[in-house]
């Protein structure tokens, strides 16, 4: 791990995944890293230079911990998901103390007039658990190369004790630039041109071509820890869904398939088996790929396991879904503990097509769904038994 803090920090460039620490300073406090490093304002999740109405350099920060607001970085594409700060009820969409929603809107604005010479270079930050910690992610541009104009900036609706309001979602791209110089981050934070910029960078502002910063994961075998949730909010989630299952394993089937139906959101069809039919696919379904009339559909097989959170599903249970899976099908297996080593080993090792989706997955399919307390997940849960 690379890391910097004190002096260093008014000389580095700026590096992807290195870490810049705070550091004490002569009145014993705790200095920001940002300010000597960026030229940035102490606190806040936005941070700018130069102006509001013509901002010349941005810097997002974020915990990628908020439960209400889950900001999320995917490493495998570069697509960065930010929320706005307009997080609580009693304010219009962008009448927020640090403007962050209105420089969202405007940056997204220019990006889809073709104004990109007005969008200001965006770092991206995420803290580290301990003080004034960050490590940088990239520099990132509004838009996905995945998603149209219309998809990229949203707000969105929610409601709080009874009070409804709305907040922006936006999604970034990473760009594909493992060091970004110091003195062109200072230069245009100035508003000055400079030419260090990164070759990613230029090629967007002059034609909008997005180069993502891809980084496909290795073979991964996750640990029972990172398979479970890890904190009481999570947990409470869970264990409403194992509540109501426990004695109930085939009413859990119909939980698992709305979960894979937020997992995988093309699934065209998805049938749950009689439970006196059962021969260990709990469901079968047909995932659509690609864009109709060019759309093609595979077939999948679903097994559902509720189980407690000391109970891991076994290599009998992954074996069984792995033996039923037909040429060129996949399995999905959705279970509300974890999937120990030895058969998780086995599916990455023989490289068997099964999605695995754990404890921890559910939680955030969940969260991603909006429904992020025990309540939710109760009327959530009512919605599936109401529609069997």
């Amino acid at each position: 791990m690379t890391f910097f803090t004190g002096e260093t920090l008014g000389q580095v460039d700026l590096i992807v995944d290195a870490v810049y620490a705070g550091y004490k300073t002569e009145r014993g406090g705790m200095a920001d890293p940002l300010v000597p490093l960026v030229g940035v304002s102490r606190q806040g999740g936005f941070r700018y230079r130069g102006t509001r109405e013509r901002p010349t350099l941005l810097v997002l920060t974020s915990n990628l911990a908020e439960p209400e607001w889950p900001d999320q970085l995917d490493e495998t594409t570069g697509t960065f998901i930010y929320y706005g700060d307009n997080r609580h009820p009693g304010r219009l969409l962008h009448d927020t103390p640090r403007f962050g929603n209105q420089l969202l809107r405007q940056i997204f604005d220019w990006a889809h007039l073709g104004q990109r010479h007005l969008v200001p270079p965006i770092l991206v930050f995420t803290t580290e658990a301990t003080g004034r910690t960050f490590r940088f992610r990239g520099l990132a541009v509004p838009g996905s190369p995945a998603l149209a104009a219309t998809e990229d900036l949203v707000a969105l609706w929610k409601t709080t004790e009874g009070q409804r309001f709305q907040n922006y979602k936006a999604v970034f791209t990473i760009l594909d630039e493992a060091v970004i110089p110091r003195a062109w981050v200072h230069a245009v934070g100035r508003g000055e041109t400079s030419g260090l910029a990164p070759v990613a960078w230029n090629a967007w502002l002059s034609a909008g071509g997005i180069r993502p910063l891809m980084a496909p994961r290795s073979l991964l075998v996750r640990s029972k820890a990172e398979q479970l949730p890890a904190t009481p909010e999570d947990q409470a989630l869970i264990e409403v869904i194992r509540q109501r299952y426990k004695e109930n394993p085939f009413g859990f089937e119909a939980c698992a398939g709305a979960l894979t139906r937020l997992l995988l959101p093309d699934v065209a069809r998805l049938d749950l088996t009689r439970p006196w039919r059962d021969g260990g696919r709990d469901g079968i379904g047909r995932l659509r790929i690609g864009q109709s009339p060019a759309a093609i559909e595979v077939d999948f097989a679903l097994e559902a396991k509720c189980y407690g959170a000391n109970n891991a599903v076994g290599v009998k249970e992954v074996s069984r879904l792995i033996s039923r899976i037909k040429h060129r099908e996949f399995g999905v297996l959705v279970t509300t503990s974890y999937v120990d080593r030895q058969a998780y080993q086995e599916v990455t090792d023989d490289g068997h097509p099964v999605i695995l989706t754990t404890a921890q997955d559910i939680v955030g399919l969940l969260r991603s769904a909006g429904v992020r307390t025990p309540t939710q997940v109760d009327a959530w849960l009512d919605g599936i038994t109401a529609s069997v």
